[in-house]
């Protein structure tokens, strides 16, 4: 974009503490963005009037008291009563989970609860206004679970019996020395990953925790893009570039240590192969 992103950084409420509203305004700064702090314990009248005045593409809500779910609503509220709903609005602080889907729900954008990097607030505006920046979307859906067993001929049974589910295809992938069976149930498949040698990532898994749930893959459209956006968030890639992976698929690994411990696989197939 040719002129800088406006932001109005705002602390509604009693709230007395805005420490983190100025190390959000300062890292904001550092990105290239022009940011208005309108102080401590503002009306949500105040906050729409300032953000109308000042021009601003964004408006950023912190709140530590605790009373952001009547506090963040209310600007929203302000903004329609101005006409000016089309200005977004995310919210940060000391925010519960369970609170999360209320807030989206009455049109808070998005919501960087504590320990969120300054890093991925800043990226997320400047998709939200530059949506030719390439916004981060959510993925289409779980393409796969991926299972680790010692034998697919025994582990086949409880599958295919127990479970009535069908083999559609089974698949060896030599760069990773693991044999694959295909199960698809709904929109998204099982995948049971027997180990071909000891070389094998998922001998090594099984050495170490036994079988079991290996990772969770999910489907993206641009693979490639994807991981250049995790990069800038700073979240520790086991695969930089895509790899090649069954079934006509390219492939990327997320780093457990960033996932609470979960091995997620970014997979992109080719059209109508996963059909």
């Amino acid at each position: 974009m040719s002129k800088k992103i406006r932001v109005l950084i705002a602390k509604p409420g009693l709230d007395g503490h805005d420490r983190g509203a100025l190390v959000i305004s300062q890292a904001l700064r550092d990105h290239g963005m022009e940011v208005i702090y309108t102080g401590l314990r503002q009306t949500a009248v105040q906050i729409a009037q300032a953000a109308i005045q000042e021009d601003v593409d964004v408006i950023g809500l912190s709140s530590l008291s605790g009373a952001h779910n009547t506090l963040f609503p209310k600007v929203i509220e302000e903004l329609i009563k101005r006409d000016a709903a089309d200005i977004p609005v995310v919210g940060g602080g000391v925010i519960p989970s369970e609170d999360l889907p209320f807030l989206l729900e009455k049109g808070i954008k998005k919501v960087f609860t504590s320990g969120s990097p300054t890093t991925a607030l800043a990226n997320y505006i400047q998709e939200l206004v530059d949506p030719q920046g390439g916004q981060l979307t959510e993925p289409n859906k779980i393409a796969h679970i991926g299972i680790a067993v010692q034998s697919l001929d025994q582990a086949l049974p409880f599958y295919t019996d127990a479970l009535g589910l069908q083999v559609e295809a089974v698949e060896e992938v030599e760069s990773e020395s693991v044999k694959i069976a295909f199960l698809k149930i709904g929109e998204t498949r099982i995948e049971l990953l027997e180990p071909l040698d000891d070389t094998s990532p998922i001998q090594r898994f099984i050495d170490k925790k036994g079988e079991g749930i290996h990772h969770i893959a999910l489907d993206v459209d641009d693979i490639h893009h994807r991981l250049a956006q995790l990069k800038q968030l700073g979240i520790e890639l086991v695969n930089k570039e895509p790899k090649e992976g069954a079934n006509q698929s390219q492939i990327a690994f997320i780093h457990p240590k960033s996932a609470n411990g979960v091995l997620f696989e970014l997979c992109q197939h080719v059209e109508g192969s996963e059909d």
